[in-house]
């Protein structure tokens, strides 16, 4: 029971915006109880409703066109003091959502995570009635004779029972907003380095680009020794770029059912040689072990990861220890690293090194923070494993003791049913090469950056391909209204303006039967698989890796359905 009785949950609903009211209406369904919702938009409607009885709980958004919800507060407070009163809104500071609530509000959502609103509204009501409870307690006992010693010990007891499942929710409430507090701060490293990965992807493109091109019309040793040691650097420019989309969980994963098992024994060798012969590795694998669903390559990076964390934790001599089992977690989390109460496969990486203490714990998943010195580390190994743990569904339990040691237990989320791996088609990368230069399919190239689409059209050229560029999405579309015949689109997704997203779904409309393949440095997935790219064969990540280009532009266009006849576009061309 979520109200007072057995009735629907009345609720005074202060919100202004038609969209925003049925949002937050449709989030009320997953409380599984009826809600009477009577909305207002103005003072005084809002203060005519705000009857002391008349509501079970009063949502109100902080900002309106003649109102505000401080305002609002006020009035709540003086009319229905006992009405719970949360603040919904889009604009909410923590700032000013701290000083809301020491002005008398119950809780606050931020309206970007509505999601969190039913677990409030069960947490204020069951705040709410433990205080009437409270009252009436107090009420009672003072009511009652002093002869009545067994009745008042009675009520202390359960008065005291209400208090600890008070107080279990206050530690509930800071737990929460710990992890948004957190889920904040990554989100806000992450806008800035999702954007800096774009460009330096975009950078690292026309580098590695011109050093391929290069490679090919150089002879000499010595220039071709050099040239390999730039693209070495590329590379791990690269490798850097993905760091940062994994902290930020921004990366492109590919989930499939793995066995840890496996990685971990075929792993030992790579292991020995990067922690060195000083150290023991010891490993521990559970039999049975479920297969977890996981991205393969990034799975084996998190245990390197760890691995190398550990080994700079300890001495000469130390032990690492690898361990695999099949957890099923009942507790809720009490860190936000850690994972919700499910099925899961854990992979744990123990050392015998220096543990951490409290202060360190705390921040230790912070991005760019860490306690090695200068040039030693970037602060991004445990942020990154993070990252990529929670993004995939996942969860981390850190048990340390300083001067001891510490275990980093990994949870990911256990496979539906053990599938063995589908074996993908080799791509007929050299498809295109048996036209003549120029001579093969019609592309469109479309890419702001001029440096990146050299690059993309003289890969494309050299494969045989005939190519036409654009530098901007109206561009594309202008391109195609005048030569209907491309056969492919080639498309970058971070353009100012029209980006490629939006540009892909004008192209569908148009011309339905024309595929489009995405090339980025960074792009939101969701945004990218409504613009209908299904699957990694549909995305070329930044920068190009040897022959991946070439490959996925022939399965896009061995993928194409019969020649048909094409509309030239949406619009009449009769008149």
């Amino acid at each position: 029971m979520i109200g007072p009785s057995a009735g629907p949950l009345r609720i005074l609903h202060l919100e202004d915006s038609d969209l925003d009211a049925e949002l937050i209406e449709a989030e009320l369904e997953s409380l599984g109880h009826p809600v009477a919702i009577e909305r207002v938009m103005t003072r005084d409607a809002f203060a005519r409703a705000a009857v002391a009885g008349r509501h079970d709980l009063i949502l109100a958004d902080y900002v309106l066109p003649t109102f505000d919800g401080v305002s609002a507060l006020g009035i709540a407070r003086a009319q229905c003091p006992d009405t719970p009163f949360i603040f919904c809104s889009g604009t909410l500071g923590e700032d000013v959502a701290v000083e809301a609530l020491k002005n008398g509000a119950t809780d606050y959502v931020v309206k970007q995570r509505l999601d969190r609103m039913p677990r409030t509204i069960v947490r204020a009501l069951a705040e709410a009635r433990a205080r009437a409870d409270k009252r009436e307690a107090e009420a009672a006992l003072q009511a009652l004779n002093e002869t009545l010693e067994v009745r008042i010990a009675e009520r202390t007891r359960e008065l005291a029972a209400a208090n600890e499942a008070l107080q279990a929710q206050i530690v509930e409430r800071e737990r929460a907003e710990d992890a948004l507090r957190l889920a904040q701060r990554l989100d806000a490293v992450g806008q800035l380095t999702s954007g800096v990965a774009h460009d330096f992807n975009n950078l690292l493109t026309v580098i590695a680009g011109n050093i391929e091109f290069l490679e090919k019309a150089v002879s000499d040793a010595r220039s071709k020794r050099r040239l390999a040691m730039m693209r070495g650097a590329a590379e791990r420019g690269a490798r850097l770029t993905a760091q940062l989309l994994a902290f930020s969980r921004r990366q492109r994963l590919e989930p499939t059912p793995v066995s840890l098992n496996q990685t971990v024994a075929s792993m030992r060798d790579l292991l020995q040689s990067s922690i060195g012969g000083a150290v023991r590795i010891e490993t521990t694998l559970q039999p049975d072990l479920w297969p977890a669903l996981v991205d393969a390559t990034q799975i084996e990076l998190v245990i390197l990861n760890l691995a190398i964390n550990a080994r700079d934790a300890m001495a000469v001599g130390g032990r690492l220890a690898i361990e695999t089992a099949n957890v099923s977690v009942t507790g809720a989390p009490t860190r936000p690293e850690q994972p919700a109460p499910g099925a899961y496969v854990m992979v744990a990486v123990s050392d015998t090194g220096t543990g951490m203490t409290p202060d360190v714990l705390a921040r230790v998943f912070e991005p760019f923070f860490t306690t090695k010195e200068v040039g030693k580390g970037s602060g991004l190994g445990l942020a990154q494993v993070y990252g990529f743990v929670k993004q995939s569904g996942g969860g981390i339990r850190i048990d340390t003791v300083a001067g001891e040691g510490t275990s980093i237990k990994v949870y990911l989320p256990r496979a539906a049913e053990p599938e063995g791996a589908v074996p993908r088609l080799p791509v007929a990368a050299e498809a295109a090469r048996a036209h003549s230069p120029g001579g093969g399919p019609r592309l469109l190239v479309v890419d702001d950056d001029a440096e990146v689409r050299e690059v993309t059209t003289t890969r494309l050229i050299e494969a045989g391909y005939a190519v036409r560029e654009a530098a901007s999405g109206l561009q594309a579309l202008a391109a195609l209204e005048a030569d209907p015949g491309v056969d492919l689109v080639v498309m970058d997704f971070a353009m100012p303006g029209m980006n490629g997203a939006e540009t892909a779904l004008e192209v569908r409309k148009r011309w339905p039967a024309l595929p489009v393949l995405f090339v980025t440095g960074f792009a939101d997935t969701s945004a990218l698989t409504k613009a209908g790219a299904v699957g990694t064969d549909a995305i070329v990540l930044k920068p190009f890796r040897v022959g991946e280009l070439e490959g996925k532009v022939a399965a896009a266009l061995a993928a194409r359905p019969p020649a048909q006849l094409r509309l030239i576009s949406g619009r009449d061309k009769s008149a």
